[in-house]
């Protein structure tokens, strides 16, 4: 069995900036680390894989040059073959047009049986990318898996969280997953993965590279949405102390929680 596992560089700190021109995270100088929930997702695939005894992991990631770096992480976690897609042309991109473009790069791999995506990515928390690539596919999807319970070549059955408990599902493959925390525990690198991944060279496409792709659906100019405004919102916080005996206190606490229309 052929898994794709689509990963991400995100930025590793809380202190984003964006280009208040374009509204685009500015990466530059900033040190990036590989999606956490993507973590899941490699470590799920290579269990897979491990379970059944035979098959291949890829990972694919969209971005600048420097996400090399992600794709050797999964390298020294255990995978076999790493691509990126890197292009000015995609710099801009929505959630739409990279879901258009890891598509595109998807068809051009073919054999895959299955796709699977960490739940979101910590820098946008849109969870959109997933479920569009489906769309662009016409694949089935099963969103937050927290457990598959068996899989084939052609089936998979997984238990998919939900607020109140959980569901479980059944889907032919190919097909397309999203992974939550609590499906594993990602490994470390082996030191013979270390090894592996400081002499591995990812393949780099371009958009040049995969036939039929329409430039004219990616970047800024062919993504559907975009930023007009960010900032980060001011909080302000005022406290009042509530004097008097427990039950007065109480009354008057209650009195004025009234005045806020939360009872």
């Amino acid at each position: 069995m052929h898994i794709v596992v689509l990963i991400k560089q995100v930025v590793a700190t809380t202190n984003v900036k964006l280009d208040p021109e374009t509204g685009t995270m500015i990466r530059d100088g900033v040190e990036s680390i590989l999606n956490p929930f993507d973590e899941y997702a490699v470590e799920e695939a290579l269990r897979i894989k491990e379970r059944m005894g035979q098959g291949k992991v890829t990972v694919v990631t969209m971005g600048p040059p420097q996400a090399k770096e992600i794709i050797r992480k999964a390298v020294g976690m255990g995978v076999d073959e790493g691509i990126l897609v890197s292009d000015r042309l995609l710099a801009g991109s929505d959630t739409w047009a990279t879901a258009y473009t890891l598509s595109q790069v998807l068809k051009k791999i073919g054999d895959f049986r299955m796709i699977i995506t960490g739940k979101q990515a910590v820098d946008g928390d849109t969870a959109q990318v997933g479920p569009e690539i489906a769309a662009c596919l016409d694949l089935p999807m099963i969103a937050w898996v927290r457990k598959i319970e068996s899989i084939s070549e052609t089936q998979i059955r997984a238990e998919r969280l939900m607020e109140d408990g959980f569901d479980v599902l059944e889907s032919p493959l190919p097909a397309i997953i999203s992974v939550v925390k609590e499906i594993n525990e990602p490994r470390l690198e082996s030191l013979k993965g270390k090894m592996r991944a400081k002499k591995y060279d990812p393949q780099v496409l371009t958009v040049a590279d995969l036939p039929g792709f329409e430039v004219s659906q990616v970047g800024l100019k062919g993504s559907p949405t975009k930023v007009f405004k960010t900032f980060t919102p001011q909080r302000q916080y005022k406290g009042e102390m509530i004097a008097g005996e427990p039950a007065q206190a109480a009354a008057n606490l209650y009195e004025k929680i009234k005045t806020l229309k939360i009872v």
